[in-house]
């Protein structure tokens, strides 16, 4: 009798273990409080896979409640965590390839972004990607620009002495150039660090500096404008072996919520940089524009600093910075 028992409970479980394997819930981590655009491109994801109601749900654990920053990649490589919206850049040091998503001059304007995303040099980047057990849901570029505790910033003799926060080691070599010292931290962390001294100045997308309300902390405000010599890329992405794993309803109604979300994301950044500098000018922050001649200047430095370094450091840098740079 006791043997018919444990038969029956062990067929009971198996049938509610089948069961319950026909629904999926995704864990997506990211660092942004639930206002910024980047939270909204994954809540756009998560509510349209809802709407398809194909037992797929998403959680979103945001203002990095489930893991740092800059440690999000690694878990998500080794299918520990789902999906993430981050900074590829962030990633460097596992594949220094994805430098060149951070690297100064080299994106344009938003369009010419979208462009770089459905180029061969982005398919050379997700390759690396895939290699990783990774791949990309939902492409996407923010500009950025620079903000001073004490001073305006928009030609690099402005930041020579400074205490420089920038995002991605690109842009750390080019501000060292510069003259400025650097303090590596996450976006989420320059608020703090402006508001104890140990920042001066920082960098950083439009959108962060907004949501981090980072206009509290500073003088000036030197937002992306007609040029903008920050962008970088900062997709959706997930554990590949986790999309292969699921059934072709659930694919499809991930890969419609993302080409739905990444149209969002296009659009939405053209606007982060306006918005950026109207809330800035609102509360009280002067506005710096940088002009051409900054931005040749810049560019002129990142060659002779962060594109030299790169190719210098990643074997097949070169090719991948001529990919890039042949997109027009």
């Amino acid at each position: 009798m006791k043997s018919k028992f444990f038969t029956t409970a062990a067929a009971l479980a198996c049938l509610t273990l089948g069961t319950a394997a026909q629904s999926e819930t995704l864990r997506l981590s990211h660092q942004w409080s639930n206002k910024d655009v980047r939270h909204q491109v994954a809540q756009i994801v998560a509510d349209e896979v809802a709407a398809a109601d194909v037992d797929l749900d998403i959680q979103i654990f945001g203002s990095k409640s489930l893991f740092k920053p800059r440690e999000q990649y690694r878990p998500l490589s080794r299918g520990q965590l789902d999906m993430t919206v981050l900074p590829l850049s962030y990633a460097g040091g596992q594949q220094p390839a994805y430098n060149l998503t951070l690297m100064p001059g080299m994106v344009k304007n938003h369009d010419h972004a979208a462009r770089l995303s459905a180029s061969p040099f982005m398919e050379a980047l997700e390759e690396k990607m895939a290699d990783d057990d990774v791949m990309v849901l939902v492409h996407g570029y923010l500009a950025g620009g620079f903000v001073g505790k004490d001073k305006c910033i928009t030609a690099p003799d402005d930041v020579k002495g400074l205490q420089t926060r920038a995002a991605g080691k690109a842009f750390e070599q080019m501000l060292a150039g510069a003259g400025a010292s650097i303090a590596s931290m996450a976006s989420s962390e320059i608020y703090n660090a402006m508001q104890t001294g140990v920042l001066t100045a920082a960098n950083t997308s439009s959108s962060s500096f907004v949501s981090y309300r980072i206009y509290e902390q500073v003088k000036c405000y030197t937002p992306a404008g007609d040029v903008a010599l920050w962008f970088m890329y900062q997709p959706l992405l997930m554990n590949k072996a986790k999309f292969d794993g699921l059934n072709a309803d659930q694919q499809k109604a991930l890969l419609d919520a993302s080409a739905k979300a990444e149209a969002f994301y296009l659009e939405e950044a053209k606007k982060q940089d306006a918005a950026s500098e109207k809330v800035f000018r609102d509360a009280g922050v002067e506005i710096a524009q940088m002009t051409a001649e900054d931005f040749d200047a810049w560019r002129a430095l990142a060659q002779e600093t962060s594109y030299k370094a790169f190719v210098a450091d990643v074997p097949d840098g070169q090719e991948l910075l001529d990919m890039a740079l042949a997109v027009e």
